[in-house]
């Protein structure tokens, strides 16, 4: 039968997701054993079985769909008079009522006989009825046994009728039940994957900065390092963030400070407009480190401001796109032209203060897309694949905070960056770069 055929086939494809897999993965802590982690299915098997999944539930409510008319259509067949075995019922129920009705014709004859009989009044009548009585009764052994079969017949017919609306609508029932069972394993492939998404903190994974001054004259360029350690037990690719703010610098204006990065492939200036990735290191193996050189300008126009830089590392390997290092803040000042402040000491290393997994939005070099002034950044899935960051090195916007008063230098901060307001940038590269 076609629903068969149809139902059956669809049904088993709808419940070949290897669901083994997503229970196979948890979230994977900071700092797990390497051998641990390589137990794991990376993230990109886990984003191919997500995937897999959601295809096979889509298939199997697409398969439900057909079905769904095709039994209908079945039903509807069963129900025409000018189908086999609904015709089949109509006949063997005549049949059936014209054997009833033949055995109450015998019956009555029977009657008939044995009340002739009583009346006879001599022997020659009653040997007549006698002989007519025999027959009618012979008769009417003839009537039951054929009424019995005829109905026995009508039985076979509403059986079969029945048998095959019955078989129509379990096959239907069959790709019912693999919906439901596609539907949770699509659900427990989702929750493994987000899991996976999840960020997590590696303390190991450092971002240090030195030879910045604590103080910088308007109108003078001073270079610094930014080192990046992988001190963790995986190995990562490394997207340095790096935010350089003023007191009194607005979000859209022009910034006094111009600051270019370089891995030694020439120098590439940041927009300015707020945090950014300056772009993938490449692949850090544990205990490797690369240094990345960085020039600030301040322009000669500056007045006497405080302004601080943070510096942190994002990073990504096969089984996590979303690892944070902790993030550092240098407090320094910016003195007015042609100040003369002798030796100036580095400006040291300090928390930025609250969760310092939170991030300001950032942007990609490049892109001209500064922080939004309420930060309202909406909820986007990461969508990554394993092997980390794309050239732009660009993260997704999983959401805000209020942490934003721990970084802020003094009010100017918070109102360039949207007072009270953080973006949680870390997961950005996952979703830009699937």
């Amino acid at each position: 039968m076609k629903l068969r055929r149809r139902l059956a086939v669809a049904a088993a494809v709808a419940v070949t997701t290897p669901v083994a897999l997503f229970t196979a993965a948890p979230a994977l802590a900071a700092g797990k054993p390497a051998a641990q982690i390589q137990n794991q299915p990376t993230y990109a098997e886990l984003e191919k079985a997500a995937g897999d999944a959601r295809k096979a539930y889509e298939d199997a409510v697409a398969a439900k769909e057909r079905g769904l008319k095709d039994l209908k259509a079945t039903l509807d067949s069963l129900a025409s008079d000018t189908h086999p075995l609904r015709a089949a019922t109509i006949t063997a129920a005549k049949a059936a009522k014209d054997a009833a009705a033949a055995r109450a014709t015998a019956e009555q004859a029977v009657a008939d006989a044995e009340a002739t009989l009583e009346a006879a009044g001599n022997d020659t009548d009653r040997a007549a009825a006698q002989k007519a009585l025999e027959t009618a009764e012979a008769d009417l052994v003839a009537a039951v046994k054929a009424q019995q079969e005829a109905d026995t017949t009508a039985e076979q017919a509403n059986t079969a009728l029945s048998d095959a609306r019955v078989a129509a609508t379990r096959e239907y029932s069959l790709i019912t039940a693999a919906v439901d069972k596609a539907s949770k394993a699509a659900e427990t492939a989702e929750k493994a994957l987000d899991a996976a998404r999840k960020c997590i903190r590696e303390n190991g994974l450092t971002s240090l900065v030195t030879e910045l001054p604590s103080e910088v004259v308007a109108g003078t360029t001073v270079g610094f390092t930014l080192r990046v350690t992988n001190g963790t037990e995986r190995t990562l690719t490394v997207d340095p963030l790096v935010f350089v703010h003023a007191n009194g610098e607005h979000s859209g204006g022009k910034s006094p400070l111009e600051v270019k990065w370089s891995t030694g492939s020439g120098w590439q200036t940041l927009t300015g407009d707020g945090p950014e990735h300056i772009g993938p290191l490449g692949t850090l193996k544990p205990g490797e480190r690369s240094d990345v050189r960085l020039r600030m300008r301040i322009d000669s126009a500056s007045r006497a401001a405080d302004a601080l830089a943070l510096f942190a590392s994002d990073a990504s390997d096969a089984y996590k796109p979303c690892v944070h290092g902790p993030m550092k803040r240098y407090e320094f000042k910016i003195l007015p032209a042609g100040s003369k402040p002798g030796a100036v000491d580095e400006a040291k290393p300090g928390q930025p203060g609250g969760d310092d997994d939170k991030r300001p939005d950032t942007a990609a070099p490049g892109t001209g897309t500064g922080p939004s002034a309420q930060g309202g950044a909406s909820q986007q899935p990461a969508q990554a694949p394993a092997t980390g960051t794309d050239t732009a090195g660009n993260l997704a916007r999983t959401g805000t905070s209020s942490a934003m008063a721990p970084l802020a230098l003094a009010s100017a901060v918070a109102v360039a960056l949207g007072a009270g307001t953080v973006v949680a940038i870390r997961r950005r590269k996952a979703a830009q770069n699937a």
